[in-house]
């Protein structure tokens, strides 16, 4: 065990070294700072407005409220998403080809010691950066409008949970190929997955089997959507999740039954990294 959080630990400053953390701490800041200015003008628009029209817009004034936290929480999920790839890409698949890992290999650790200290290495910088961008949006509309989104926090959760997921997949990836294969299979498969929970909102708009099944079948590839449906289900106001009033939105939220199969995925995935590393020619 202490040999595990001994990697994590060098994961950790590993990652902050490569500044690749550093790169997504400033892009976040930035996106806080720019929606929480977006924010505070729109705000002021719509108090003007309210103080013409009275109690008649107040239930609208909650709606557009939930309709830009979603909007926040939807680009929270993409950059989670996106960091979890790029800062695990490079981490096996990076050192085995520069050699650095055979100076840790080659020690009395188990294979299997470096791939889990690695995974709660990058799982703990990972919660860092969404707490700091999910918390700042939340804490951002309160502080501005008094108004915070039913489940914040567990919204927040699954959006940390689709993070681990797309993390995990990444390591396993790193374990057998290339820094730029892995790049590519993991967009190329969060791409997929993406078009196709749109696929799938749209047929079930318009009532077409296919189109959903569709979709579905997308989500069993990658989990990746149904997740991020899950977190807007949650966060979404009463009005917004029964009449999908807007496009971050789903009148009907994923079961249970895809839910657990996201977690299955998530460790039959780090089960393949494990196996994989262990296996592979150093």
């Amino acid at each position: 065990m202490n040999t595990i959080l001994v990697i994590t630990r060098l994961t950790f400053r590993e990652a902050v070294r490569r500044k690749i953390a550093l790169a997504a701490l400033l892009l976040g800041i930035a996106f806080l700072v720019i929606y929480s200015l977006g924010f505070h003008f729109i705000n002021d628009e719509i108090s003007a407005d309210a103080g013409r029209m009275g109690s008649r817009i107040e239930q609208m004034r909650r709606e557009v409220y939930n309709f830009l936290v979603l909007a926040g929480m939807y680009v929270v999920n993409f950059l989670g998403v996106a960091s979890a790839a790029l800062i695990t890409a490079d981490s096996l698949a990076g050192e085995i080809q520069s050699g650095t890992i055979q100076a840790i290999v080659t020690k009395p650790i188990l294979r299997s010691q470096v791939v889990v200290g690695k995974w709660l290495g990058y799982a703990i910088l990972l919660m860092g950066y969404l707490l700091l961008m999910g918390g700042g949006v939340i804490v951002s509309v309160w502080l501005l409008a008094r108004y915070s989104p039913p489940n914040g926090l567990a919204g927040l959760s699954m959006i940390y949970f689709n993070s681990l997921v797309i993390m995990t997949l990444t390591l396993a990836f790193s374990s057998r190929f290339s820094t730029l294969a892995t790049g590519g299979a993991v967009f190329g498969a969060y791409g997929v997955a993406f078009i196709g929970g749109w696929v799938e909102r749209i047929g079930t708009a318009l009532n077409n089997e296919t189109a959903v099944n569709l979709g579905i079948f997308s989500s069993l590839l990658l989990p990746s959507e149904a997740l991020w449906n899950k977190a807007a289900f949650l966060m979404a106001s009463p009005l917004a999740g029964r009449i999908d009033a807007n496009p971050f939105t789903t009148a009907s939220q994923p079961s249970n039954v895809m839910m657990g199969y996201a977690v299955l995925y998530l460790i039959i995935f780090l089960g393949i990294a494990l196996r994989q590393f262990q296996q592979r020619d150093l």
